[in-house]
This record gives structure tokens, C-alpha cells and sequence, in this order.
């Protein structure tokens, strides 16, 4: 894979008359783009690096060996299930396939999943 070179890329700055350029190279586990037409593009294992110019602007570069597009409904779906059921099982303190499937029935919504799994837990 091609390998970003931070020294260099700040040479090339200080070439173009940027001086006091900071650069960070963080290390990523998925870069997630969100675009305009509903899709997701997720980069597996990114090389990023992040580039502050005066002024306050930053620019990212990616660099990945595969990107993957989802459709809104899997970009939905896998935040389900990354993120909001974790949550909503801590919360509610039950299991991760309870949390899950509290969360289908709700759409998705974590308030109203945490309210279903409060009310049934007060009907047994």
C-alpha cells in the first residue's frame, strides 16, 4: 500500500510557501464518509493523516486498499448494530439481543427502545 510521508508532505507545504503547517498522522480503524445521495463509504484500516494549514483549515487525506459503499438501509443497519445497541443494553441493563431487538422495533430510536424495555421489564 502506499505509505503517506509526513516529513515530506511538509517539505512540499514549505515549498509552496506554507510554513507553519501542522500535520498528524492518527492511527485509524475505519475511515466513514457519509455522501449527499444516501450512501456510506467505509475505508477498512485507513493510513490518515491530517493536515492544519493557518487559518484554522484542515485537510484529510485517506489513503485505504479497499473502499466499500453502502446503501442507506446497510449504512443504517450496521450503525444499529455498532453503536446504538451497545448503548442501549448498558442503559437499560439487559442483554445486547434484547438492546437489538428492542431497537428494531423502535426504528432505530434509542429513546423509545429504552422506554420499551422499561416498560417491560415494570410488566414482569
Amino acid at each position: 500500500m502506499f505509505r503517506l510521508n509526513p516529513a515530506e508532505l511538509k517539505r512540499q507545504f514549505k515549498k509552496l510557501g506554507l510554513k507553519n503547517v501542522e500535520i498528524e498522522a492518527p492511527e485509524a480503524e475505519e475511515v466513514i464518509i457519509k455522501l449527499a445521495d444516501g450512501k456510506t463509504l467505509v475505508a477498512p484500516n485507513p493510513q490518515v493523516m491530517i493536515v492544519r494549514v493557518p487559518g484554522g483549515s484542515a485537510m484529510i487525506q485517506v489513503v485505504a486498499e479497499q473502499l466499500e459503499t453502502i446503501e442507506e438501509e446497510e449504512a443504517s443497519e450496521t450503525q444499529l448494530i455498532e453503536e446504538d445497541v451497545k448503548f442501549v443494553a448498558e442503559q437499560a441493563g439487559v442483554s445486547v439481543e434484547e438492546a437489538r431487538r428492542a431497537l428494531e422495533e423502535a426504528g432505530g430510536d434509542i429513546a423509545a427502545a429504552l422506554m420499551l424495555l422499561a416498560e417491560r421489564k415494570q410488566a414482569s
